[in-house]
């Protein structure tokens, strides 16, 4: 009876902890829903360091400049054209649904009139002599737009704080602890300032790897923001204590594994005013950025960095502008959205609306038709968003596999958006099943480009049709049987591009390039297969190999390309971007031929904060 007993209260309190669990997960999702639904934040890095225009913080770090000078800045920081009303107009424009501003960096420079001990600020200590971060929260709220305040764990400019540069300690803290223990009341007593004061939604820590989460004191840390608001969203560089995950600069090649998350993310190499910085991505590739984003089921958080004086620069505004354009365009396809088809079932950009019955296709390239595959629900109306004049015909065969064919469609300049509707949630296949075509069968499409497409799918998956087929490396003195029925058009382009169909194998795993590929048999080269004619510069995520050269298959063009945001210190890869010109387009289908400098090596790993700086 006993041993009864105890199972009967051993059952009872799992299920009332199952049942904890559960309430507590509801609450967060509650909590995170507005963050989930955001999808575009925008990030200000200001302070003192725009007025040398130099790296925020780093820069006397690093020792590139020593403390003293770097701290002269404060002399020239005026403030003197700041308007934060029109701060967040541009900002709540753009679409953005939150902002992010510095409230302090790493050099320990408040912006805001903290009272918090030895503290330096820009009301007491610059020549703005005002508080210039209670306007901007002011305006912010005003506007409905959520607040998020950045904050530095570390202090490299705090007497108590034990780093001071790379080369340089203070003290260590096991032999000073009393002198910590001052360090973390007053960073805790500079949140409980801005907590108080400000109210924010979101905080967004950064330098959580100079300390571990013991001696930053984290979860009273915690603790104390929840006391101010219980649904404080926290990012995860907090000693991961934090709500999502927050990748920088490298955009991920495969969804980051939390559900919530984002990325931020800087328009050029800097993330505070640097006026030699002219790098910049151009707006096309920011807003094909945001679609990437978006369709792994992240936020974009984009960085400007405002002048000493508080005026933004003028390329910033340009494509925060362009981002406003796409976005009230297309806010049904970006807010409140969820991650998208794999890519198994569709390669390219994608996203789920909230309730699961609408699927929107982003699309960077004008083109005749696109395939999905795998779809276990009916498709009941199909549209171009922001083009009541565009036609989107579509057919379904027995496997679920969806071709949408384009006609009368004004391609958007960035991204196309694609609605299709369905009458419930949509459910899909992971395991596509396709029709594997023949080379006869091939050669005996009528269309050139849905041949070329098949053609692309085929090799992509593994399955080369052109072995013992009759074809040669060079698409000459091709012994490929030809029939009555074979399609003269076809041939020729099989000929042209044969370099990239002889003996080439499967193409790359999803995320590093939306669309079909095929390697050589060395793995040397990669060839990417090129639909219709895209809005801008293709691009590539994930690659770890140097490029010795690019070139368009069957006519010998080298085309340049560029490479954004690969940081010298880090591995992680930039984002490739090549052109591709107009005029060398083919009709049919575009080969791009990427040649590596040793076997294709792949970067597939986690996307995080950067600890370094040098």
């Amino acid at each position: 009876m006993k041993g009864k007993f105890v199972s009967i209260l051993s059952l009872g309190l799992a299920l009332t902890a199952g049942k904890i669990t559960a309430q507590e997960q509801t609450s967060n999702n509650q909590k995170m829903e507005w963050f989930q639904d955001a999808k575009l934040g925008i990030f200000i890095h200001w302070g003192i360091y725009s007025v040398d225009g130099i790296s925020e913080s780093w820069a006397f770090f690093n020792n590139y400049i020593n403390h003293e000078n770097y701290m002269k800045q404060l002399n020239g920081f005026s403030a003197s054209q700041y308007k934060p009303a029109e701060w967040v107009n541009l900002i709540k424009d753009s679409g953005a649904k939150y902002a992010v501003i510095t409230t302090k960096h790493h050099d320990g420079v408040s912006l805001w009139d903290s009272k918090a001990e030895k503290a330096t600020t820009i009301p007491k200590n610059s020549l703005a002599k005002k508080d210039v971060l209670s306007p901007f929260i002011s305006e912010l709220k005003k506007s409905g737009l959520k607040t998020g305040l950045y904050y530095s764990l570390p202090d490299w400019s705090h007497p108590y704080y034990d780093v001071n540069t790379r080369t340089k300690k203070r003290y260590d803290i096991k032999s000073d602890f009393n002198r910590w223990q001052n360090f973390i009341n007053y960073y805790q007593n500079q949140l409980t300032e801005l907590s108080s004061q400000y109210k924010p939604d979101l905080l967004w820590f950064d330098g959580d790897w100079e300390h571990t989460s013991d001696e930053w004191q984290a979860p009273k840390t915690l603790e104390n923001l929840r006391k101010f608001n219980p649904n404080i969203i926290i990012n995860s560089r907090l000693n991961h204590h934090g709500d999502y995950e927050t990748p920088e600069q490298g955009i991920p090649v495969i969804k980051p594994q939390s559900e919530y998350w984002e990325l931020c993310y800087t328009m050029n190499d800097a993330w505070g005013y640097q006026p030699f910085d002219q790098n910049y991505k151009t707006s096309n590739m920011m807003v094909r950025t945001l679609a990437d984003v978006i369709s792994m089921g992240g936020n974009l958080l984009l960085d400007i960095g405002p002048k000493a004086d508080g005026t933004i620069p003028e390329k910033q505004v340009e494509i925060l502008k362009s981002l406003a354009r796409w976005t009230s365009k297309n806010s049904d396809a970006i807010y409140g959205t969820r991650s998208g088809l794999p890519f198994e079932n569709y390669k390219g950009k994608s996203a789920f609306s909230k309730d699961g019955k609408k699927l929107f296709i982003y699309l960077e390239e004008a083109k005749d038709f696109t395939k999905i595959y795998g779809l276990s629900s009916i498709t009941t109306s199909a549209k171009i968003l922001g083009d009541s004049n565009g036609k989107v015909d579509f057919k379904t065969d027995n496997n679920g596999n969806l071709t949408l064919n384009f006609s009368n469609v004004k391609f958007d300049k960035d991204v196309t958006v694609v609605e299709l509707g369905f009458n419930e949630k949509i459910k899909f296949n992971p395991t596509v099943k396709k029709e594997n075509y023949t080379l006869n069968q091939i050669l005996e499409i009528k269309n050139t480009k849905s041949a070329t497409y098949e053609i692309a799918e085929q090799l992509h998956g593994g399955n080369n049709i052109f072995n013992n087929s009759g074809l040669t490396n060079d698409g000459q003195e091709m012994k490929i049987l030809k029939t009555t029925k074979t399609n003269p058009e076809i041939f020729s382009w099989i000929s042209k591009h044969s370099e990239a169909l002889f003996g080439t194998e499967k193409g790359l795993p999803n995320g590093h390039f939306p669309g079909n590929t095929a390697l050589s048999k060395d793995r040397q080269t990669l060839y990417l297969f090129v639909e219709g004619t895209p809005t801008g510069p293709i691009a590539l995520k994930g690659i770890k190999n140097g490029i010795a050269r690019i070139r368009i298959v069957g006519e010998g063009s080298i085309i340049p390309h560029k490479v954004y945001n690969k940081l010298y210190w880090s591995e992680i890869p930039g984002i490739i971007y090549i052109d591709v010109p107009k005029e060398r387009l083919d009709k049919n289908m575009t080969v791009i031929a990427v040649l590596l400098d040793k076997p294709i090596e792949l970067y597939r790993e986690k996307v995080g904060a950067i600890e370094n700086n040098l």
